[in-house]
């Protein structure tokens, strides 16, 4: 039996990564409950699309698209423009996974794909949280 080496292998190489990163953005656009990651993004999501594809096909062990384009990724200085939260935070985690659910990532992967993209989320956001009132 071949065990795959990586998740970029295990997930199915870039076909499978492009139709979850599709899947993605297809909810951020036509989701309401999306609306606070959505508006950080341009009208047109299609660069977008790509940078994650690129991104996450080396992230998961795959070909460096992204660093072959722009370097290192260095991804929490590329989103410092952008005000992100703990409700950005949540909502790109719940968009992800709603994603991974409707792509049917294999239960065995997404637990170590909901750990990777949680502690990726969380450490890309650069605002505080808000005291309770």
């Amino acid at each position: 039996m071949n065990v795959p080496d990586t998740l970029y292998e295990a997930l199915g190489g870039e076909a499978a990564i492009r139709k979850l990163v599709d899947r993605f953005y297809d909810l951020m656009a036509t989701q309401p409950e999306f609306v606070a990651i959505r508006i950080l993004h341009p009208p047109d999501m299609s660069g977008s699309r790509d940078k994650l594809f690129w991104f996450l096909c080396g992230w998961m062990g795959g070909p460096n698209h992204f660093i072959e384009r722009f370097g290192h990724p260095r991804l929490r200085a590329r989103h410092l423009p952008f005000s992100i939260g703990i409700v950005e935070r949540d909502q790109w985690l719940a968009c992800m996974f709603m994603a991974m659910d409707q792509c049917e990532v294999p239960q065995d992967l997404r637990l170590q794909l909901d750990q990777s993209f949680t502690a990726t989320a969380d450490w890309m956001r650069n605002q505080a949280p808000q005291p309770q009132a």
